[in-house]
């Protein structure tokens, strides 16, 4: 017999900001879920698609960058564009980080530095519609995850908060029924945390070079737990794909 002629649904396409930031332990799900992903490079200067009927789902990763950069960097104006036109066809919409706070931009939420810069390992805990939301479904009030922002946003007019930290209140919120934003990573595995913090681990700086490793050395520690968390989360979401 040939080949199955069994085919992945539609598209799923992953937005990334700059090279160092790609989807990690979601792309592995995703393609063990035999998902067809396309990934736009923006910082290589690759196009976002200009239709999105194809597409079956949307996630857009972190950067380094602000949502209001606009002029510094364009493709922000277009990927502000394009996820509007998503949120509107209810086409399931993933933002991490940057991907959250371009999410809330989009819906006219306040976008603001937040109370300082929020690096390294912390506790956020889900509210009460959080406990039932789909996307952590089944996952416990407390969620130990990777932060690494300065930036924070507000909860859009028609959002709902479903997680909140102690020190960045506003974690993450869902929009209608088929869009999340997430302040925090839920992608990175210890070797995407150990590159990013690549200019800390070799500092002159005794102090930070101590730091950046204490964070290293717990994600790597913590994986396993990091790894079933984020797992249960990417199950959430692929199954609202489906439905």
């Amino acid at each position: 017999m040939g080949q199955s002629s069994k085919k992945p649904f539609r598209m799923v396409l992953v937005i990334k900001h700059v090279v160092e930031e790609g989807p990690g332990l979601l792309a592995d799900f995703l393609k063990a879920k035999n998902c067809q992903i396309q990934v736009v490079e923006l910082a290589k200067g690759e196009k976002l698609p200009s239709k999105i009927e194809k597409l079956k789902a949307v996630i857009s990763l972190g950067g380094p960058m602000n949502v209001y950069q606009e002029k510094k960097y364009p493709f922000l104006k277009l990927e502000d564009e394009l996820i509007k036109k998503v949120v509107k066809s209810q086409i399931p919409f993933l933002g991490i980080c940057l991907g959250a706070q371009l999410l809330a931009k989009a819906q006219k939420a306040a976008v603001k530095k937040g109370p300082g810069k929020e690096l390294g390992w912390s506790c956020v805990n889900l509210t009460e519609k959080g406990l039932t939301d789909p996307l952590f479904s089944g996952l416990k009030k407390e969620l130990e995850v990777f932060q690494w922002h300065d930036d924070t946003f507000d909860i859009p007019e028609d959002g709902l908060l479903v997680a909140e930290g102690d020190f960045c209140k506003n974690q993450a919120f869902r929009l209608g029924e088929s869009a999340w934003g997430l302040q925090f990573h839920i992608e990175a595995n210890p070797q995407m945390i150990k590159a990013w913090l690549g200019e800390d681990l070799e500092s002159s700086n005794k102090t930070k070079r101590n730091e950046a490793k204490k964070i290293v050395d717990f994600a790597y520690k913590f994986n396993n737990q990091f790894v079933a968390q984020a797992k249960k989360i990417f199950t959430n979401f692929y199954q609202i794909i489906l439905s």
